[in-house]
């Protein structure tokens, strides 16, 4: 194995997969590194460096695309000879790979997938859905026709008076926008917000900063704390755009309480073209009380909240159904922008989700996954604690959202939890691997735990396998 040299500044001005990219090709072209050298898999290489391993593919496939490097299927990445002219990549296009779902190729098969990402295909109301979509396929050739730009109007009404009822919304469905999912619509509002800085949760979701800047929208990354993102740290960022997941937080599960909400909504009124951009994630599964209120409906209709929520969670990640709710005063802007553009989701799911809220399925729907995902996720951590003791775990996230956060008080370090974990056949991912900028803040020895795909049985042996890595 290679012993590389690299220093990566979290908080410098280029994201840090161009540094690394920067970094490997400079020790190419100055031959430190050699014709032949293999170098490190993306999990060891992104543990070493404390980041996401998507940072390290990236670099890795820009490197491959310039031809500074060589893909070989199941053996890594090689160093190609360098010459004083452009090298020129391979006639043959490297293969495809998903890289967030990558395994290495000498890691055992994964028995125990605790990805956030995934949820309880079981759950999924396959009898109701597969019925009103056979109904709606032979009710005749409308649907066959193209709707509405914004979605179906129908539909729009039945999101308008549910955001209503459940998350404390105010809008008129004029005001809604379905797209196929969230990053579609980000990517939509970027473009029509170009010209802003965009300040991010400090750790977070990563794609929504890649969408962001991708779409012409430099980021800041703020700090959070207890009670969600930082006032002090917004306004020092010197952004007039905040993407912030209020409801629950992602990694971190923290709740902003309505005093911090109302601060940023100062902040936004402060300025003239201030938006707060509200993502809504995970906020339909609260386990100890009703979900918070939303951010937009402190707002109002035409406050500077964007609203944006997904059936990702509460469905299924292939149903590409999402919604975007406008404030008026960006409503006209998005038309001019945008008014063209035809749905991008099919009219068939459109009609089966309106008649899925509209005849009371969802609410069913929804409370019986809770239910399952509350029931599981006690499970979970009682397994853990006997596992364990109590003593030796601090475990976060228990009131929403489908994770938890895991902290061995007395732990080897994460970037040893994961390796060990992923060696026993459990995938994980450490926390350290969300944030974006400042990694020194992340607290030690911790690790995310998503728990919806798990089956019940399977809740013993997960614990007793994390318990015997981590010995």
């Amino acid at each position: 194995m290679l012993d590389l040299t690299l220093c990566l500044d979290p908080g410098g001005p280029r994201p840090l997969y161009q540094q690394l990219y920067d970094s490997l090709a400079a020790q190419i072209r100055d031959g430190r590194l050699r014709t032949g050298d293999r170098l490190p898999g993306k999990r060891s290489l992104a543990a070493q460096l404390a980041v996401a391993v998507n940072t390290v593919d990236t670099a890795y496939q820009m490197l491959v695309a310039e031809g500074y490097l060589e893909a070989r299927p199941k053996s890594g990445f090689f160093v190609l000879e360098y010459t004083d002219a452009l090298p020129q990549p391979s006639s043959a296009a490297p293969p495809v790979r998903d890289a967030e779902n990558e395994e290495d190729e000498a890691a055992p098969p994964v028995r125990f997938d605790l990805s956030t990402g995934a949820v309880d295909t079981a759950l999924f109301p396959f009898r109701t859905w597969g019925r009103i979509q056979k109904e709606l396929l032979y009710a005749g050739g409308e649907l066959l026709c193209h709707g509405h730009r914004q979605g179906d109007g129908e539909l729009r009404r039945e999101l308008a008076e549910y955001l209503r009822a459940y998350r404390g919304v105010v809008c008129s469905p004029e005001q809604i926008v379905v797209g196929a999912g969230v990053e579609y619509l980000l990517g939509l509002l970027a473009q029509l917000l170009r010209g802003g800085t965009a300040a991010i949760e400090n750790p977070g979701y990563d794609r929504s900063r890649t969408i962001l800047v991708n779409s012409g929208v430099p980021c800041r990354c703020v700090d959070i704390d207890g009670s969600g993102l930082s006032p002090a740290g917004l306004e020092e960022s010197g952004a007039n755009l905040c993407y912030v997941t209020p409801s629950h937080h992602f990694p971190t599960a923290v709740t902003m309480p309505v005093g911090r909400r109302a601060q940023l909504l100062r902040w936004a009124a402060a300025w003239p073209g201030r938006y707060i951009l509200e993502d809504d994630y995970d906020a339909e599964f609260r386990f100890d009380m009703r979900p918070v209120p939303s951010l937009q409906g402190m707002a109002g209709p035409d406050g500077p909240v964007v609203y944006l929520c997904t059936f990702s969670k509460s469905l299924a990640p292939s149903i590409r159904i999402a919604c975007m709710v406008l404030p008026l005063g960006l409503l006209e802007r998005y038309r001019a922008a945008f008014g063209g553009y035809a749905s991008t989701v099919s009219r068939f799911e459109q009609q089966t989700l309106r008649r899925f809220l509209e005849e009371g399925y969802f609410t069913r729907h929804l409370a019986r996954m809770r239910g399952a995902y509350k029931a599981r996720m006690e499970r979970l951590v009682r397994e853990l604690e006997a596992s364990f003791g109590r003593d030796r775990l601090r475990l976060q996230g228990r009131h929403t959202g489908l994770h938890l956060l895991l902290t061995l008080l007395d732990g080897p370090g994460e970037a040893v939890m994961v390796s060990a974990a992923l060696a026993a056949g459990v995938r994980l991912r450490g926390l350290s691997g969300y944030y974006m900028a400042r990694p020194e803040r992340c607290p030690a020895n911790t690790v995310v735990l998503g728990y919806a795909s798990l089956a019940d049985g399977e809740i013993p042996a997960l614990a007793e396998a994390l318990r015997t890595a981590w010995t």
